[in-house]
């Protein structure tokens, strides 16, 4: 059967294996990225109360993840205005959000191609077997018609068969950096109002 699938099922394969290394290498690093965003803030303000910016920024440097990432910018910009500080904060947010994201778009353009690929099989497979038609008719074996059926049989199961676990892995990426997004935000906005208190002793 495999044998008889023609070309498009190899790509639409191929497609699929390295849509599948791509959502396992997001995975983990997303996994990775991910916190404890409260305790870390508590962690990093009791360093800071303690007037030791130099190991706030450490401890920060050291953990991975975007949440570290918006915290060590405020602490390093910390004796800008707010607004400094804010500005600074949301272009390292946006930074860590395009990192987050990267590769993703090969999954929902597989999401979208798969199937098409697998149209284009079916297609190919009744082209086939129209060629099959005019060429030994009007005495047609049925065996003749089977490696057109079975190209574009196979062709359209494969592109269904990719797709749709394509689909179902992108949604679970989203989902996670969706996550991880509103711990940046609110990260991001807990240390803000923390260094810009008007009796913050950090400054």
């Amino acid at each position: 059967m495999l044998m008889q699938a023609g070309p498009i099922f190899w790509l639409i394969l191929i497609l699929g294996i390295a849509a599948t290394i791509v959502f396992f290498e997001r995975l983990l690093k997303l996994r990775r990225a991910q916190i404890d965003s409260s305790d870390f803030l508590k962690g990093v303000c009791n360093v800071l109360e303690k007037h030791n910016a130099e190991e706030a920024m450490m401890i920060c440097e050291e953990t991975p993840g975007p949440v570290a990432a918006v915290v060590l910018t405020a602490i390093r910009h910390r004796l800008g205005s707010r607004e400094a500080i804010r500005e600074a904060v949301d272009n390292t947010g946006r930074a860590e959000i395009s990192r987050l994201e990267r590769r993703l778009a090969s999954l929902a353009i597989t999401c979208q191609i798969a199937p098409l690929l697998g149209l284009a099989g079916t297609l190919i497979g009744v082209i086939q077997i129209v060629q099959v038609l005019n060429e030994q008719a009007p005495v047609v074996q049925s065996t003749n018609l089977t490696a057109g059926l079975m190209h574009a049989l196979v062709s359209t199961v494969a592109g269904l068969l990719v797709a749709v676990p394509c689909y179902v892995m992108y949604g679970l990426l989203m989902v996670r950096i969706e996550r991880i997004v509103l711990d940046m935000e609110a990260a991001a906005s807990e240390i803000v109002a923390y260094l810009t208190k008007s009796d913050a002793s950090v400054r």
